[in-house]
């Protein structure tokens, strides 16, 4: 018999959970100690379904981060099958850089959820990695940029984007910074 934890979740219910993630990534990237109850209350949601989805502050932080985190890896596949490589990778890029700023400003909450006694864990970036590899390898099979381009590689790379203020208008700085990290993928490369 499944435990009731792994049974899929009825759409209304996961509605409701998608909202209060959105609603908690704009008010923790504002305020990590954004109340609860705000939270809940912006989302359309009861006190009762907020923490029955999130038992704890913790709990809402942690998986606010994950959800992005795996947006942001998931939408790399889709970009493959619906762009030339190259084209996939740019965009995914972008994608990237918004989840950059986006944990930027949820760093704080981050740090308090994880950094006491007994607290969990920050979740590692696995799923982001292997997204960029897939990128990667994809543009190099096409001959879209140089050969032997590792993720480890293309984060040093594009490393800039975590000194940009989330603050300020990081995008324009973000889209430039992206272009030549680009540029240098494409230089060497076997199609070009």
């Amino acid at each position: 018999m499944r435990e009731k934890k792994d049974a899929p979740l009825r759409a209304d219910a996961q509605r409701n959970r998608e909202r209060i993630l959105d609603v908690a990534l704009a008010e923790l990237t504002r305020s990590a100690d954004a109340p609860l109850s705000v939270i809940a209350r912006k989302a359309g949601v009861g006190q009762g379904t907020f923490y029955r989805n999130f038992p704890s502050r913790e709990a809402l932080v942690l998986e606010v981060y994950r959800h992005e985190m795996r947006q942001v890896a998931e939408s790399a596949a889709r970009l493959l099958a619906a762009r030339e490589p190259d084209r996939a990778l740019r965009e995914w890029m972008d994608r990237l850089a918004r989840f950059a700023m986006a944990k930027a400003g949820l760093a704080d909450a981050i740090r308090q959820a994880t950094s006491g006694p007994g607290s969990p864990a920050k979740p590692g970036h696995n799923a982001v990695t292997e997204a960029a590899e897939l990128l990667l390898r994809a543009c190099e099979e096409a001959g879209a940029i140089r050969p032997g381009v590792t993720a480890d590689d293309f984060y040093l790379a594009i490393a800039g984007l975590w000194q940009i203020d989330p603050d300020g208008d990081w995008q324009p700085r973000a889209t430039r910074l992206l272009d030549i990290v680009m540029d240098g993928l494409r230089a060497g490369a076997r199609g070009r």
